[in-house]
């Protein structure tokens, strides 16, 4: 009776899985999808929790304590800023989670089988013995043990250099070595051929030596992955690596036999893999190259902007003339915006403009922020309605006809130089056409360059004004102006 319990629990977790990521598609419901599913994930533990094969409950409870502890208080000290390094740390720990499982249930079937070590000669020798064709090469149980070891640990390292990469204590520019693609590709094969030869050995004997160093060299593939990636594209390695704890955690699911657990992992899989290619195409980027870790951006390449250089400065009163007297203003959120913690100002300026008649929108690019969704998130906290956000199709059509534009710490996605520089890192990327706008007002620190490391042609740009200064404090000036008029 217990296990057709645990049945339909599983069941009913896994509906609200499905349910919760379907919300998620939209912010109008992305807050009940989250709840939805993680009521889905309290389902599955608990019912998981009560299982007849489930023993060690005190060690159990202890860790969901110390888990929740850890989780509650991050989530409640993180700023918005810093929201990305915290979804790559933990969706690192999902890998590093995937790979212990791997490590745990190898050595188990090692002992249930009870056999001897192996080694690389003992491998030589299966495969040239007389009736070799005849072993169970292709042992189901160790395979997924040994995939879910390679993608949770490659998972893990590289979420970790993702996340140094976002705080800043691991370069943000790609770091190229000597025939880099030729390096990573050889250990991908190596890593390849040493889990075909622990799936060999297993039908004898228990490779220990070549499962751990199958272990080390995953760790260190998910290092060599991510470093060449510069700081302009890791929204992709973020989302790509989220796919990959959600494939490692599905192995886990056939490891055990759980069907939620294969369930959540497949979803997690599908979706990473889902926005990986939409981030992909946002940015102008092939999956292909993202596997081979073949990124641009972050190490200052493209040529200099050699048009007209001089910088058209604004003041904070004439900015707010300008956009007080529009009939339609597009604000462009970028990390500059986070970072100055400036999204409820901007909001209450968006709220004196409306009042004064003048229509009020949101343009926003894909990957704008450091993650895909980071400026959505930021926006929704300030409380700014939803249907004002419009993603860089919806908004791209109307910049012909809007009066002014307020770019807010955005820079390579506003950059017209992907449109014309065929030697700049992010040409052919898709960005918002803000430069077909009558008017420009960019707020922005200094003239310094962007995440891609590049020029922004869009500061020199006739049509452009830049005032300078933190966006809060920027942001601040402008609304008093505008609330004075």
């Amino acid at each position: 009776m217990l296990n057709h319990v645990i049945a339909l629990a599983y069941l009913a977790a896994s509906v609200l899985f499905i349910i919760g990521l379907k919300k998620l598609g939209h912010p109008d419901s992305a807050r009940r999808g989250n709840i939805l599913a993680a009521v889905g994930m309290a389902l599955a533990v608990l019912a998981t929790f009560v299982a007849p094969s489930t023993h060690n409950h005190v060690w159990i409870l202890l860790a969901i304590a110390v888990g929740a502890v850890i989780g509650t208080v991050s989530a409640k000290k993180v700023k918005m800023t810093a929201m990305p390094q915290m979804v790559s740390f933990f969706n690192g720990m999902g890998g590093a989670c995937a790979a212990v499982i791997s490590i745990v249930e190898f050595m188990a079937y090692a002992h249930t089988i009870n056999a001897p070590d192996t080694t690389v000669a003992l491998v030589a020798s299966t495969l040239t013995a007389p009736g070799a064709a005849d072993y169970p090469f292709l042992n189901g149980h160790v395979l997924v043990i040994l995939l879910g070891l390679i993608i949770g640990s490659v998972s893990f390292s590289g979420s970790i250099i993702a996340m140094g990469k976002l705080q800043g204590f691991v370069t943000e520019k790609a770091v190229r070595w000597p025939m880099q693609r030729a390096t990573n590709a050889v250990l991908l094969l190596g890593l390849l051929a040493i889990a075909a030869l622990v799936l060999i050995a297993c039908s004898c004997a228990v490779p220990y030596g070549l499962f751990m160093a199958l272990f080390a060299l995953s760790l260190l593939y998910g290092v060599l992955f991510v470093l060449p990636i510069g700081g302009a594209d890791m929204p992709v390695v973020v989302s790509l690596l989220n796919s990959f704890t959600g494939v490692a955690a599905a192995c886990g699911g056939f490891l055990y036999d759980n069907p939620v657990m294969l369930t959540g992992g497949i979803l997690v899989g599908s979706a990473g893999t889902i926005l990986t290619i939409l981030m992909c195409r946002a940015m102008n980027r092939s999956l292909a190259n993202v596997l081979l870790g073949n990124f641009s951006g972050g190490s200052g390449g493209g040529s200099a902007h050699s048009g007209d250089t001089t910088v058209r400065e604004v003041s904070p009163t004439d900015a707010a003339i300008l956009m007080s007297y529009a009939k339609k203003v597009v604000i462009v959120p970028g990390y500059g915006l986070a970072v100055a913690q400036a999204q409820h100002i901007c909001r209450e300026l968006d709220e004196q403009l409306e009042a004064k008649g003048v229509v009020v929108k949101y343009g926003i690019h894909p990957v704008a922020g450091r993650m895909p969704g980071h400026m959505n998130v930021l926006l929704a906290e300030a409380d700014v309605p939803y249907p004002k956000l419009l993603e860089m199709d919806e908004i791209n059509p109307e910049f012909p006809s809007v009066d002014v534009v307020l770019v807010i710490g955005a820079n390579d996605v506003v950059n017209p130089a992907a449109r014309t520089d065929t030697a700049s890192p992010i040409y052919g990327m898709p960005i918002l056409d803000v430069d077909k706008a009558h008017n420009i007002i960019i707020l922005k620190r200094s003239m310094r360059a962007g995440y891609a490391g590049i020029e922004n042609e869009l500061f020199y740009h006739p049509k452009t004004r830049m005032l300078f200064g933190d966006a809060k404090d920027s942001l601040e000036k402008l609304l008093a102006e505008v609330k004075s008029m």
